[in-house]
């Protein structure tokens, strides 16, 4: 499953997903872009993986006899790649924010551009307090192209997002977090434990739900209440009929750890 470009590593029932460019902080190329999209489509229909975990490697290097590291998620477009002509149909921060199982975004370093609305298609993030995020398409006489004007102030508010988008100006993780773009800052040695322990609780969830639920709501957050209850019990009516509904009732009268199936 892994490529040059994007690694992978299972880790129970948790497929951790790590973008391999650190020599260009992780940016978003044809290749790794289509990397990430084949990557998922793999485990998409499979059982065995229930929650992705999406980061970026880090660049270590010699500076003065000392190995310095740069942290990074995503520094965005590779821009080097800008006279090419990309299939606009679906980008990835759609295809990511459409899948079928929650995605984190764990955010080390430098979350920027089109790296920052990568992030802002997943369904959590999860950032080290030292990391950076913005949308600095400004500079260069443009603006964020891949939702980042949609998405983005519907996390932090409509003025919030007009100020990052504005000026382009860069924020920390920890300052992520405060205005709610971030989901949570940690210290970075902690972050990584800290994501996992949320995959872990997520993917010991009924994998069938999982799925339902996150898309009533993602689906429900930009319809009217009654289209919205509505899907909720199109949802219902599926999943009474699941073998997982059924050992989950058994678990609860029995006492017991349910087993899920996905079915």
């Amino acid at each position: 499953m892994s490529s040059e470009v994007v690694l992978t590593e299972k880790i129970g029932y948790v497929l951790k997903l790590t973008m391999n460019r650190p020599e260009k902080f992780n940016a978003l190329s044809r290749e790794l872009q289509d990397g990430i999209k084949d990557a998922l489509e793999e485990v998409k229909e499979d059982n065995a993986i229930r929650v992705i975990v999406l980061t970026g490697a880090s660049r270590v290097r010699l500076k003065d006899g000392k190995e310095e590291v740069r942290h990074a998620f995503s520094a965005g477009w590779d821009l080097s790649e800008a006279g090419k002509k990309f299939p606009h149909n679906v980008t990835l921060p759609d295809y990511v924010a459409a899948y079928n199982k929650p995605i984190i975004a764990m955010v080390k370093g430098v979350a920027l551009g089109g790296g920052c609305e990568l992030a802002q298609a997943c369904d959590f993030i999860y950032a080290a307090e030292v990391a950076v995020f913005g949308q600095p398409e400004i500079e260069r006489g443009f603006l964020p192209g891949w939702g980042g004007t949609q998405r983005l102030p519907r996390r932090i508010g409509l003025s919030m997002a007009k100020r990052l988008i504005f000026t382009g100006e860069h924020i920390s993780g920890k300052e992520a977090e405060r205005i709610g773009l971030a989901d949570q800052a940690v210290p970075l040695e902690k972050l990584e434990e800290t994501v996992l322990d949320l995959a872990e609780k997520i993917a010991g969830k009924a994998p069938l739900a999982i799925k339902r639920i996150k898309s009533v709501m993602d689906k429900g957050i930009g319809v009217d209440l009654a289209t919205g209850i509505s899907l909720e019990l199109e949802a219902i009516e599926y999943l009474k009929d699941t073998e997982d509904f059924r050992e989950g009732v058994m678990a609860f009268l029995e006492k017991r750890t349910p087993l899920w199936k996905g079915k």
